[in-house]
């Protein structure tokens, strides 16, 4: 299992690319909480975010680690009293090809069940040395007696041609899911989108929807009230420093492509460059969204944007904030968040003030505040460290309706295999 684990360990350092450049940052300023720590028993490195239910139990999903080291869905519930209870809800076994270490976010459906994401599976695909399972989707779904029952919605076949490396996904309001591949798929190998739509008896269809020349998609999909769906791109556009992008459906089940803006780090070195994020929108129609690098530092440690809609169909790009390793942290590597004041909520995969074994700086958490003008004032509201509170969130952060910040680190804690944290206002 070593192998397995430094080999996912590995995929995940080459898709950020730049995981050595920061210094350390600035001191943390706001209450972290360990809501819990994994220790390869309960899973291992968290590198997706939580999502919650009405009764305010959070779900996640680990990478490694439980009862067969593939990888866990976990669930932590509030306890009477203070503290948290996990329960293991699936553990990954991909000796019986049920996949490994899931990846993008769960999301759920009205009925409380449960959609994600996994590597591995019955379709074999090679990647490098690798001969590996393309990937999966899944389904779990809460039983009388408190157990959970996965259900595999698809495995992805045809030597990658469906596409590898499933991310997280999305329903529309029909009750379709969709989502995206980082790689393969025909005929350029950029990664795909795909649909996976209910059928009569229980089973899904699935269907790619558009092929990627360049591209490596990653991250969850957003879809508007028109059934349009936005991602990012992090190896593609015009310049190939990634882009935004909008698919639309036609009459007769073909989507076209639109490209929002295509990211230059080169543009008079102010533009960002691989955003590997999800996108969010907020009321206005506006989107918002992180990369990994670029900006105006020399480093290049990433930024955060808006995408605004103009007249005639196009999209203007502002920056609102420039990452500085020496200051805030960097490679913000997570889709972004709003509060109820119109804040917006992040993490970054390194930099900050706190001592790093993994690395220059262990992350941070952030918030950025819109001030008169039009500008964004940043603040770190905590700083990773080496210690019980965690390192290197990959992760997005979630809000519960009193303003409480939650989020996953991949790395720390009591056994360093990574936590799940609060952060109080």
């Amino acid at each position: 299992m070593g192998s397995l684990k430094t080999f996912i360990a590995l995929r995940a350092t080459f898709a950020l690319g730049t995981l050595t450049l920061c210094l350390a940052g600035t001191p943390a300023s706001a209450q972290l909480k360990v809501l819990g720590s994994f220790n390869n028993t309960n899973g291992a490195n968290p590198y997706a975010g939580l999502v919650s239910d009405t009764a305010g139990n959070l779900y996640g999903t680990t990478c490694c680690g439980g009862a067969h080291n593939y990888g866990t869905v976990f669930e932590l519930s509030p306890k009477a009293g203070g503290g948290w209870s996990e329960k293991i809800l699936h553990s990954f076994n991909d000796n019986g090809k049920d996949g490994y270490a899931p990846g993008g976010n769960l999301i759920f459906d009205s009925d409380g069940n449960l959609y994600g994401t996994a590597s591995g599976g019955t379709g074999l695909c090679k990647e490098s040395n690798y001969v590996i399972g393309c990937g999966m989707v899944f389904e779990l779904m809460p039983q009388t007696d408190g157990s959970w029952k996965e259900k595999v919605l698809h495995n992805f076949f045809n030597k990658g041609e469906e596409g590898m490396d499933p991310s997280g996904l999305v329903f529309d309001s029909a009750g379709n899911l969709y989502g995206v591949t980082s790689y393969s798929g025909v005929p350029d190998g950029g990664g795909t989108v795909y649909e996976l739509s209910p059928t009569a008896g229980g089973d899904w269809s699935f269907a790619v929807i558009y092929y990627f020349a360049t591209g490596n998609p990653q991250g969850n999909l957003v879809i508007d009230s028109r059934g349009n769906l936005y991602g990012t791109a992090g190896y593609a556009g015009t310049y190939l420093y990634g882009m935004a992008y909008e698919l639309s459906p036609s009459v007769g089940g073909t989507w076209t492509e639109a490209v929002l803006h295509s990211f230059d780090q080169n543009q008079d070195g102010t533009d960002g460059a691989c955003p590997c994020s999800s996108l969010i929108f907020d009321s206005a129609g506006n989107l918002y969204g992180t990369t990994v690098r670029g900006g105006i530092y020399d480093t290049g440690d990433g930024t955060v944007f808006e995408l605004s809609p103009a007249a005639g169909g196009s999209w203007t790009e502002t920056i609102l904030h420039n990452f500085d390793c020496h200051t805030d942290g960097c490679a913000p590597n997570a889709s972004l968040v709003f509060d109820a004041s119109g804040n917006l909520h992040g993490t970054t995969t390194n930099g900050g003030a706190g001592s790093c074994p993994y690395g220059n700086g262990c992350g941070t958490v952030f918030e950025l505040s819109p001030q008169t003008g039009g500008a964004w004032a940043e603040t770190a509201l905590h700083s990773f460290g080496a210690g019980a509170y965690g390192a290197i969130p990959f992760s997005n952060l979630i809000l519960d309706s009193a303003g409480n910040l939650y989020g996953t680190t991949s790395k720390g804690g009591s056994s360093q295999d990574g936590t799940v944290f609060e952060i109080t206002p």
